[in-house]
C-alpha cells in the first residue's frame, strides 16, 4: 500500500517570501526587565479555543541577552478587552473599532518597549511595561534598562 504525495505547492509563495531565523541557545532569558523592539505582530487563532490572538515577537534590545527573542501571545476575549487595548494604546495604536487592527498590525513594529518577564510554574509572562520614545540616543536604552535591573 503506497502513499500519496504530500503536495506542498500552496506553500511555496510564503515558503520562498520567509527569512530563516538564527537559532543559538534555546533557553529563556531570565525574569527580569527588558528592552525590545517589536520585530513582528500576527493576528491569528488560538490553537486551544480558537480565539483570536495577537502573537508578538520582541527581539531585546539592551541591557543584556541582546538579539533574543521573546514571545508572547495576547488571547482576544471579552475578559480580556482591556489589556489588549492597554498594549496596543502603550504601543501607540489608539483604535476606534477593535475590527480596524488588521489594516493597522503594521504600525506597531519597529516600536520599543520596555517589558518585565515573570516566570510562575511552567507559565512565562511577559508583561508591556511603557513604550520607551524613539527620540533617545540608543545609550540611553541601555542606560535605563541597567538602572531597571539593579535589584537583580
Amino acid at each position: 500500500m503506497s502513499k500519496q504525495a504530500i503536495d506542498l505547492s500552496q506553500f511555496d509563495e510564503g515558503y520562498r517570501a520567509e527569512q530563516p531565523e538564527e537559532r543559538g541557545d534555546f533557553e529563556s532569558v531570565p525574569d527580569g526587565k527588558y528592552q525590545v523592539n517589536v520585530e513582528k505582530v500576527e493576528l491569528t487563532e488560538a490553537q486551544s479555543t480558537g480565539n483570536p490572538m495577537l502573537k508578538w515577537t520582541l527581539r531585546i534590545i539592551a541591557p543584556k541577552f541582546v538579539n533574543r527573542l521573546m514571545w508572547r501571545n495576547s488571547v482576544i476575549t471579552h475578559n480580556t478587552l482591556k489589556y489588549v487595548k492597554t498594549d496596543l494604546h502603550l504601543c501607540g495604536l489608539d483604535l476606534e473599532p477593535l475590527s480596524d487592527l488588521p489594516k493597522h498590525l503594521r504600525s506597531l513594529l519597529d516600536v520599543k518597549l520596555e517589558v518585565t518577564k515573570k516566570t510562575k510554574g511552567d507559565n512565562e509572562n511577559i508583561f508591556f511595561n511603557r513604550r520607551i520614545e524613539n527620540d533617545r540616543a540608543p545609550g540611553k536604552f541601555r542606560q535605563e534598562a541597567g538602572d531597571a535591573l539593579v535589584p537583580f
